[in-house]
């Protein structure tokens, strides 16, 4: 791992007297139009005094196609630890001393009372998630067995992220019923190596195409706060906008003890709206989901990442802890949005 340099990860910012073009970027990113590289590099670039700007501008661009919804998002660790990946971010890695439960692939009740509890928590999306670097068959028939059951029983949509898939292993999970896939880009091809080792950008890349190929949706982003430069964040964004992401999870880095980045803190809650504004301009109907380390990173201003973010996560994360269901609640409803319902037929 390199050393990186706060002002390695971040560039200078604009001239803070420059008054940024929010109206012509919200026509022309509600159009479909891509914005150009500098017009996106001025958005992540923005001064901290306009910022209020830049949320509503991308509040103007979410709320065409999701009003003022907000899905909830439950993640299940179904399988922890035990990774043979060496992701620097990654507390199940396997250069991790990071103290964590480590468990074999829970049992289908086990995976069921999580789909429940996901329902009492008002969420509609159910992600199951395990470490490791890819699948078995035998683990692909285990998540297709507990998806049909859960489908015949509860009106929860299936996310499943089980690392890198075959054509066949992507077919059978659409067959039973998954509907997204996570499969994150994490960060720009450029930078992928600082952070990974083990696997390559392009090993994600050929994941995604194999689960669009297979009929799935796709629910890749990245992850933030790295020592990544502005153009790798800008890199990212447009990747997720040429592949043409259905659900992009921004992540902003939680440094665990224990993990190669354990003293990566870099990111400020002004950066972190920055980079959803992003997002929402390069990927207008898109979901954008504000998902780890949303409250460590943006504290007493997450509340402002729902102008940007159509999507949070609930009850905690893969390893570290979360804001609880009912505070979400009482957070959507105080900011005037409201929480998403099931969709009829789900």
């Amino acid at each position: 791992m390199k050393n990186v340099s706060i002002s390695r990860a971040f560039s200078l910012t604009k001239d803070p007297f420059l008054t940024l073009n929010w109206p012509e970027w919200v026509e022309r990113s509600l159009r479909g139009d891509c914005l150009s590289r500098e017009e996106a590099r001025d958005i992540l670039q923005c001064p901290d005094d306009q910022i209020l700007q830049a949320l509503q501008a991308a509040f103007e661009v979410r709320k065409v196609t999701f009003g003022r919804r907000v899905k909830l998002c439950v993640l299940q660790n179904a399988k922890s630890g035990l990774c043979p990946e060496d992701c620097h971010y990654c507390s199940q890695s396997s250069i991790s001393t990071a103290d964590i439960d480590k468990y074999p692939l829970m049992s289908k009740e086990q995976l069921l009372e999580g789909a429940e509890r996901a329902i009492g928590s008002k969420a509609t999306r159910y992600c199951m998630v395990t470490s490791g670097r890819s699948p078995s068959d035998e683990e692909i028939e285990h998540f297709c067995d507990v998806t049909r059951a859960i489908k015949r029983a509860l009106p929860l949509e299936i996310c499943v992220c089980v690392g890198i898939l075959s054509d066949a292993q992507a077919k059978k999970l659409k067959e039973a019923g998954v509907g997204w896939v996570n499969h994150n880009l994490n960060t720009s091809e450029r930078y992928y190596p600082e952070i990974c080792a083990t696997h390559t950008y392009h090993d994600r890349v050929q994941t995604v195409q194999n689960v669009r190929k297979a009929g799935l949706l796709t629910c890749s982003g990245g992850i933030v706060g790295m020592g990544e430069a502005d153009e790798d964040i800008l890199d990212m964004a447009y990747a997720a906008r040429e592949i043409g992401m259905d659900s992009i999870p921004v992540n902003f880095l939680h440094p665990i003890s224990g993990t190669p980045m354990e003293g990566f803190r870099y990111l400020t809650p002004m950066r972190c709206l920055k980079v959803l504004c992003l997002f929402r301009f390069l990927n207008p109907k898109s979901e954008i989901r504000a998902a780890g380390g949303r409250e460590v990173n943006l504290r007493s201003l997450q509340a402002l990442a729902l102008y940007p973010a159509n999507s949070i996560f609930v009850e905690g994360y893969l390893t570290t802890s979360g804001q609880q269901a009912q505070e979400a609640h009482r957070m959507i409803e105080d900011m005037g949005f409201e929480i998403e319902s099931p969709k009829s037929g789900q």
